[in-house]
């Protein structure tokens, strides 16, 4: 019965000492230890403050110092999320300084079918797809990880 007190109090110390410790070291968050990372982020909303806000975590993930250099990023555009790439929108500016970044801009192809949308009416400057979600499982498969902001 004393072997077990004992020991149980060791247990105790040694519990303690090993969660003060913890205590005392600041949290940095993920160390990025890779050579290089792939993110695909899926925008299928056509509402404004969901659109910037997808364009400004795209921008933030690039000016991550853990990621410079090592992040290649694709927007994924379907459904009412069309509404980045139209012309008659005001997302022009924030796209053509994400692409010159190098995020890969792309569009399905199944939407401007079904919605019957022309693309002339859409940035001259963003790439195309056969399907978005095509575009997600593929990308999944790739080791891409997926973001729907």
């Amino acid at each position: 019965m004393k072997r077990i007190a004992i020991l149980l109090t060791l247990f105790a110390f040694v519990f303690l000492c090993t969660a003060r410790a913890q205590e005392n070291i600041p949290f940095t968050g993920a160390k990025a230890t890779l050579d290089s990372y792939k993110a695909l982020y899926v925008l299928n909303n056509g509402d404004e403050k969901k659109i910037n806000g997808t364009l400004r975590n795209i921008q933030n993930a690039l000016e991550d110092p853990r990621l410079k250099g090592k992040l290649q990023i694709e927007l994924i555009v379907f459904g009412d999320g069309v509404k980045v790439y139209e012309k008659t929108g005001p997302f022009e500016a924030k796209l053509k300084d994400l692409q010159q970044k190098g995020v890969i801009l792309g569009m399905c192809e199944n939407t401007l079918r079904e919605r019957k949308i022309d693309k002339r009416a859409l940035f001259p400057f963003i790439s195309y797809v056969p399907s978005g979600n095509g575009e997600i499982i593929i990308r999944h498969y790739e080791g891409w990880a997926i973001v729907h902001p």
